[in-house]
């Protein structure tokens, strides 16, 4: 089983796809790095020898691509910066509501989690 960059690669698949397990690695990308490495995109990634795993992982420094911890670090790290300086996208993160102009009153589940049931106002009947 291959590892790269702290990834399992998964089994019979081709490596053009398991490239994409890793995080900051698309398609492009998983192309651009087998083509610098040189390794044909329709190998499997069982068949991947130790010579072109350190070629991948050559390409993947070469190309200065962010994957993995490096990457969740920069996201996580521009986040934080737009909620310290109090950016309306800042303040969307905080409070877990979409921040791209989404409407809100119906939709955006995935953000705000199941919905939550309101209960009835009761009325209570002043006796005469």
């Amino acid at each position: 089983m291959a590892r790269i960059a702290g990834v399992d690669l998964p089994k019979a698949k081709k490596i053009r796809y398991a490239l994409q397990y890793i995080h900051g690695i698309g398609l492009k990308t998983a192309d651009r790095v087998l083509d610098r490495a040189k390794v044909d995109v329709n190998k499997s990634s069982d068949d991947l020898t130790s010579q072109e795993i350190s070629d991948i992982l050559d390409a993947i420094q070469s190309l200065s691509i962010r994957t993995e911890g490096e990457l969740r670090r920069l996201v996580m790290s521009n986040i934080k910066r737009l909620q310290d300086i109090r950016s309306y996208r800042g303040i969307r993160h905080k409070k877990g509501l979409p921040l791209r102009g989404q409407k809100t009153r119906t939709n955006c589940r995935t953000r705000k989690g199941k919905s939550k049931a309101v209960g009835g106002l009761k009325r209570v009947l002043a006796k005469k």
